[in-house]
C-alpha cells in the first residue's frame, strides 16, 4: 500500500493538507474567520496511516500550510510579509495542538469506538481551532472572540470531526470486509484441499488393507516372491498415508476446521465447481459453471460426495473441446436426493452407454496414444452403490446428463 512508507506518508499528508486547506468556507465577511478543508484532510490521513511521530507531522504540516499561504498572498495579493505572517502564522497552532492532543491520548486506542474518537476529535478541534482564531484576532484586531463565534467553532468541530470519523469508519469497514473475504477465500481453498486429501487417505487405507490381504493369500499359496512384493506395496502406501496425515494435520491447524464436521450440501457443490474451475483453467478451456439447489441440508458424507461429483464434473470438463457449459442441479423428491450434471461436451456414443461404468472404459488418450486407466466412472458407480444410490446417463444431441439418486437419509446428518 502506498501509505506504508513512513516518510512518503508524511510528505503525502503535508501536500494533501496544504492543497485542501486552500478550499475553505468563509461564514463571515472577510477572510479573518475561515474554515479550511485542510483539517479534515489532516485528521483523515493520520487516522488511515498514523505517522511515527504525530507531533513532528503536525508541526511540519502547520509550517507548510503557513508558508504556502504566505507565498500565495505574495504572488496574488502582493501583501506585505508582516501582514501575511500575522494572518497565517496562527494556522500553525491548529495543526500542532490538534496533533498534540491525539498524541497525548494515544489515538489507536479509540479507533474501535468511533463515538469516543469523535468526542476527542471535537474537543481537540475546538481547542485548536479556537486557539488559532483567538490568536489571529489578537494579532489583527486586538479583540477576543464573541459567544456566537465560539458557538460556531463548536458546531463546526462537531460536524467536521464526526464527518471524518464516519468516513474513516466506512473505509475501515470496507478494508476489513475485503481482508475477511480474502481470508475466507484462502481458508475455503485450504479446506477443500483437506477434504480431497482426506478422501485420498481413505483410498490409501483401502489399498493398504487390500495389499496386505493379497500378501496373506499369496503367502498361503507359497508364492513367496509375489507375496513379498504385495507386502512391499502395502508398506509403501502406508508410508505415503503417514506423510499425508502430517500434511492434513497442518492444513487443519491452518483452517481451524475438521473435515469430519458436517457441511451443507450447497457447500459441497460449490467446492466441486471451484475445483473444476481451476481444472478447466489448467486445460485452457473456457467453461461456464452454474448450479441450482432446490433443497439444502447438512451432510457428513462430504468426502464420498466430493469424490463422486468431482469425477463426473472433471470428465465433463475433459469432454468439452474448448468452450462450453456445465450445470449442476440438486433437488429432493420423495425420499431421494437427486443430482443432475449436464454438460455441453461431445457426448457418449449410444452403444457405449451400457459399458461406461465398467473398469477400463475410457475415451481419453495422451499425446502418445496411450489410453487412460478408465477407473473414474467405475469408481463413481462404486461410491454411489456404497451410498445405496443409483446412477443413470442420458446422451443428447450435444452433451451428456448424469443423473444420480441417493436416499436422503443416507446423506442428511
Amino acid at each position: 500500500m502506498i501509505l506504508r512508507n513512513s516518510k512518503f506518508a508524511i510528505v503525502l499528508t503535508v501536500l494533501l493538507t496544504v492543497l485542501a486547506s486552500e478550499f475553505k468556507v468563509i461564514p463571515f465577511s472577510g477572510e479573518d474567520f475561515r474554515f479550511g478543508l485542510g483539517s479534515i484532510t489532516f485528521f483523515l490521513l493520520i487516522l488511515i496511516r498514523p505517522p511515527a511521530s504525530l507531533l513532528f507531522t503536525g508541526s511540519i504540516t502547520g509550517i507548510a500550510v503557513v508558508i504556502a499561504r504566505m507565498v500565495r498572498d505574495k504572488l496574488i495579493y502582493e501583501d506585505s510579509f508582516e501582514l501575511s505572517l500575522m494572518s497565517h502564522a496562527p494556522a500553525f497552532m491548529f495543526y500542532f495542538l490538534f496533533a498534540l492532543g491525539f498524541r497525548l491520548i494515544n489515538m489507536e486506542k479509540y479507533k474501535a469506538t468511533p463515538f469516543l474518537l469523535g468526542i476527542w476529535g471535537v474537543g481537540f478541534e475546538f481547542i485548536a481551532n479556537g486557539a488559532e482564531h483567538l490568536v489571529r484576532n489578537w494579532f489583527m484586531y486586538g479583540e477576543n472572540l464573541g459567544l456566537e463565534e465560539w458557538a460556531l467553532l463548536l458546531g463546526v468541530a462537531v460536524l467536521r470531526s464526526y464527518f471524518v470519523v464516519g468516513l474513516y469508519s466506512s473505509i475501515a469497514i470496507t478494508e476489513q470486509k475485503k481482508r475477511m473475504e480474502e481470508m475466507l477465500g484462502v481458508n475455503s481453498e485450504l479446506y477443500a484441499e483437506t477434504l480431497y486429501l482426506q478422501k485420498s487417505m481413505n483410498h490409501m487405507e483401502q489399498i493398504t488393507a487390500a495389499s496386505h490381504d493379497l500378501y496373506r493369500k499369496l503367502k498361503h499359496q507359497d508364492l513367496h516372491e509375489l507375496s513379498v512384493q504385495a507386502l512391499h506395496i502395502a508398506q509403501e502406501v502406508h508410508e505415503v498415508k503417514k506423510d499425508s496425515q502430517r500434511i492434513l494435520a497442518g492444513l487443519k491447524n491452518m483452517t481451524d476446521g475438521e473435515t469430519d464436521n458436517p457441511i451443507r450440501m450447497s457447500e459441497v457443490l460449490q467446492l466441486v465447481i471451484h475445483a473444476n474451475e481451476k481444472y478447466s483453467e489448467l486445460l485452457r478451456k473456457h467453461i461456464h459453471f452454474s448450479m441450482s439447489t432446490e433443497t439444502d441440508f447438512e451432510t457428513d458424507q462430504q468426502i464420498p460426495l466430493l469424490a463422486l461429483l468431482n469425477n463426473i464434473v472433471a470428465n465433463a470438463v475433459e469432454a468439452i473441446s474448448d468452450k462450453g457449459e456445465i450445470h449442476i442441479n440438486m433437488y429432493e423428491e420423495s425420499s431421494y436426493t437427486y443430482f443432475s450434471i449436464k454438460d455441453s461436451g461431445k457426448g457418449i456414443p449410444e452403444e457405449d452407454k451400457t459399458i461406461i461404468f465398467e473398469p477400463g472404459y475410457t475415451t481419453k488418450y495422451n499425446d502418445e496414444g496411450v489410453a487412460a486407466t478408465g477407473i473414474g466412472l467405475s469408481h463413481v458407480k462404486d461410491i454411489t452403490q456404497t451410498l445405496t444410490g443409483a446412477i443413470h446417463v442420458e446422451t443428447m444431441k450435444e452433451g451428456t446428463v448424469f443423473q444420480i439418486q441417493i436416499p436422503t437419509n443416507n446423506l442428511r446428518k
